[in-house]
C-alpha cells in the first residue's frame, strides 16, 4: 500500500507563504497526474492544483496566480508553494493522484490567521 505523506503546514499571517511537500513511499507515481487537495472545516475536499506527469498544471481559480505545483520524480515528491496567503486559504491540505486512486494522508494543516 502506497503512503502519501504531506508535511509543510503550518500558522502565517496573511500575506505570508509556505511551501508543503507530499513524498509517497514508493516508486511509481512518477507516471501520474498528481493534485493538491484541501478541506476547509465545513466544507468538501476540493482539488487547488495539479501537474501532469509532463509538467503541465491547473490552477483552481481561487489559487491562480499564487500557488504553484511542482514535482520531482526522482524522488517521488510534489511540492505546492503557496504565496501571498489569505485566511480563506486555512484547511488541512492532502496530496492524491488527479484523479484520486490512493488512501488519503493525514495532511497537513495550513492556517493563515493575523
Amino acid at each position: 500500500q502506497v503512503q502519501l505523506v504531506e508535511s509543510g503546514g503550518g500558522l502565517v499571517q496573511p500575506g505570508g507563504s509556505l511551501r508543503l511537500s507530499c513524498a509517497a513511499s514508493r516508486s511509481g507515481f512518477n507516471i501520474y497526474t498528481m493534485g493538491w487537495y484541501r478541506q476547509a472545516p465545513g466544507k468538501q475536499r476540493e482539488l487547488v492544483a495539479a501537474i501532469s506527469r509532463g509538467g503541465s498544471t491547473n490552477y483552481a481559480d481561487s489559487v491562480k496566480d499564487r500557488f504553484t505545483i511542482s514535482r520531482e520524480n526522482a524522488k517521488n515528491t510534489v511540492y505546492l508553494q503557496m504565496n501571498n496567503l489569505k485566511p480563506e486559504d486555512t484547511a488541512v491540505y492532502y496530496c492524491n493522484t488527479n484523479p484520486v486512486r490512493s488512501e488519503w494522508g493525514q495532511g497537513t494543516q495550513v492556517t493563515v490567521s493575523s
